[in-house]
């Protein structure tokens, strides 16, 4: 039997009507990017039933290796070639890493209390691990591991990565979901011929937005034609003919893990820190505009694909931390009313005045939001 969802959980599945609509996105836009087609054709389903498939699946157990790739034009770790160890984590450095060159990732998950991503660098591992209440990360570059317990308010939080800023790869579904979090009557919806990811047939979800006021082109989500799981997501910058970003299942069982796999001991001689738990539950990932606008101290102008969010002057020193990062701090160029961080799917404004303004819009939309916020 199916679920169903909740409108906070799903609330793009109100305009399931307006994207049952025509199609008028052409089937083969994006031909030369989508995985290898599926060799045995999936029933027939519209954009709406393909839209409630991924809403309503259940796949809450699973273990697989995802591969990410991403070329958004952000600047190289370091700036002179391949890093030959990983930056360290919770630095804004660590955040870049995971957003250039390639990355792949073990995941293994069992239910929302379980959960353990292991991050493959090119000469060590980053693992988080959640069980239960539970959650450790672990670096082997300096062989340190950091503890805390989640609070009740945070045990229906499923990834173990999104605790106290440590950037970590999130799976297809979640990068999906927040992307589909955004659709609305704006945006272009049609389902593409059969995919084939990780061995699975997959229905290939194309959106696109219908403004000229977002970075983002198009969209490709695999969901899996069997229980609706996403199992790749390829977003392309407009006007561009590959993906600026890439993140998909390269193998994949739905059997449970075995439970040994959610058990962390520090291994010997390793230096071990216990965190503070969150004071606040976290509701979404970073990014998801609807989160923001819960929070008193942010600004959201926009909607959809156009939406900007923008942090008031001196809020956690937000501005100075970016600038004070040498690798970003060089890539931010003078504009006026402050420094731009420009990649193709996203602009960020630094103003003068120590504001942040964010968003998936050319720079002139950020500078307005500035202006207008004042």
């Amino acid at each position: 039997m199916q679920r169903t969802s909740t409108p906070g959980r799903r609330p793009w599945l109100r305009w399931l009507p307006a994207v049952a609509a025509p199609v008028v996105i052409a089937a083969g836009a994006l031909v030369g990017s989508l995985p290898a087609g599926a060799s045995n054709p999936l029933p027939a389903k519209t954009p709406a039933q393909v839209l409630e498939l991924v809403a309503s699946h259940q796949v809450s157990r699973l273990s697989g290796t995802i591969e990410q790739s991403a070329d958004l034009g952000l600047p190289e770790l370091p700036a002179t070639g391949k890093p030959s160890a990983p930056a360290s984590a919770g630095s804004v450095a660590s955040a870049i890493e995971l957003l250039t060159g390639k990355h792949t990732a073990r995941i293994y998950l069992d239910g929302k209390d379980n959960a353990r991503v292991q991050l493959m660098d090119q000469l060590a591992e980053r693992d988080v691990i959640r069980h239960g209440s539970d959650v450790w990360f672990y670096s082997s570059k300096d062989n340190t591991a950091a503890h805390l317990t989640l609070p009740e308010h945070a045990q229906d939080t499923s990834h173990p990565g999104d605790r106290q800023g440590e950037p970590a790869m999130h799976t297809p579904d979640e990068l999906a979901r927040q992307l589909l979090s955004k659709v609305d009557p704006t945006t272009a919806v049609s389902v593409g011929a059969d995919v084939s990811v990780a061995g699975r047939a997959a229905y290939n979800l194309l959106i696109e937005p219908r403004t000229d006021a977002t970075l983002l082109g198009k969209v490709a989500i695999a969901v899996d034609g069997e229980n609706g799981l996403p199992l790749s997501v390829q977003v392309t910058a407009r006007g561009a003919g590959s993906p600026a970003f890439v993140s998909r299942f390269t193998s994949l069982s739905l059997d449970a893990p075995d439970a040994s796999v959610f058990t962390f001991t520090p291994p010997p001689g390793s230096t071990v820190k216990e965190l503070a738990a969150p004071d606040k539950p976290h509701h979404a990932a970073p990014g998801n505009a609807p989160a923001a606008m819960d929070h008193p101290d942010v600004s959201v102008t926009g909607t959809g694909w156009e939406t900007v969010v923008g942090t008031p002057r001196g809020s956690a020193s937000a501005a100075g931390q970016l600038l004070q990062d040498p690798l970003l701090a060089q890539a931010a160029v003078a504009v006026p009313g402050g420094r731009l961080l420009s990649t193709t799917l996203l602009n960020v404004l630094i103003t003068d005045d120590g504001r942040v303004f964010a968003g998936m819009v050319p720079p002139e939309r950020l500078q307005s939001a500035a202006a207008a916020a004042q």
